[in-house]
């Protein structure tokens, strides 16, 4: 009933409402109310208190002016003490009063060891591997997957030993014991009188070189092709057959770099002449097929010579092939 008409006083309607009550205690309490000191806000208060301050319970017997309202003569049942008049106006909505606030809660601390007792062992985060020493000026390269923070990639190859070391070795990588590719063997670049030695062409088309022959002195044979020879000079020939073991045309005659090398590592070129018993050879070796001929040299007579040597252009170089006469 109270609330309906504490509503009813907030639209203006007026309203004389009387109240059953004791108009002592009401004076006693007042004059106790003001006969208190000022009261200033408290302290803040732990949480859990309730805020704000209260009077002081009231003391049996005692008088106005000791904080407590005086003996009230018991009330009988059945009498009304009748309409009172109405201090102050109409009731209505009262703003809230603030009252002090809690204080802050401090921050939780960790829980202290016992004192006189070992502190509690604490686990050390895992470590993850030393970058290895890159150049100066360069940031430091660590190992796939083996950054910190960061996890390997799927699928990536496992590894043994601390990286960077001489045992870190990796799935994808092969052992250097069988890493290393079968080593072909070398292919002979001499030989004597009789050798057949494999060599490459001007193009690089693969080619067979063999030495059938060598005629020293030759002068009987270049006198009878109706050349004739100085005084002190001396005619030797050379026969060799050139195998094409490519995919194209032997352009060149076979012995166009065919040279003798004497004692003293000087070449001796050939001659121009050409010999009736003895044919020349012919420009040009189908593939797969051998071309020979006969070359014929001049040169002085006491010269000693060393070796025969082919090469598939003008100056020699490693694919050179050579053979040894010094015996002959």
């Amino acid at each position: 009933m109270a609330a309906r008409l504490a509503a009813l006083s907030t639209t203006g309607l007026p309203l004389v409402v009387g109240v059953e009550c004791d108009p002592n205690g009401i004076r006693n309490a007042l004059a106790a109310a003001g006969a208190q000191p000022m009261q200033y806000p408290a302290a803040p208060q732990a949480p859990g208190q309730p805020s704000g301050n209260y009077p002081a319970p009231p003391v049996a017997g005692g008088n106005p002016g000791m904080g407590g309202p005086p003996p009230q003569p018991p009330h009988q049942s059945g009498q009304h003490s009748g309409n009172h008049p109405v201090y102050g106006g109409p009731s209505g909505p009262y703003p809230p009063q603030s009252g002090p606030y809690p204080a802050p809660v401090p921050p939780a601390q960790a829980p202290q060891p016992p004192q006189g007792g070992a502190p509690p062992p604490q686990q050390a985060p895992p470590q993850s591997p030393a970058p290895q020493n890159p150049p100066p000026g360069q940031p430091p390269q660590w190992p796939a997957g083996s950054q910190p923070g960061q996890a390997p990639p799927p699928g990536a190859p496992a590894g043994w030993g601390p990286p960077g070391s001489a045992s870190w070795t990796r799935a994808d990588q092969p052992s250097s014991a069988g890493s290393a590719a079968p080593q072909q063997p070398s292919v002979p670049r001499s030989g004597k009188v009789g050798t057949k030695l494999e060599g490459v062409g001007p193009g690089g088309e693969p080619v067979s070189v063999l030495l059938v022959e060598v005629v020293d002195p030759a002068d009987f044979l270049f006198s009878a092709a109706g050349h004739t020879l100085a005084e002190g000079e001396r005619a030797v020939v050379v026969h060799t057959e050139l195998t094409n073991r490519g995919s194209t045309v032997y352009d060149a005659p076979p012995d166009a770099n065919l040279v003798l090398v004497t004692t003293q590592g000087s070449p001796v070129s050939k001659a121009s002449a050409s010999l009736s018993s003895r044919p020349p050879h012919s420009s040009g070796v189908s593939p797969g097929e051998t071309g020979g001929g006969h070359t014929v040299f001049v040169l002085p007579e006491d010269t000693e010579l060393s070796t025969v040597e082919w090469s598939p252009r003008p100056d020699p170089g490693p694919n050179s092939l050579t053979w040894d006469i010094s015996d002959l």
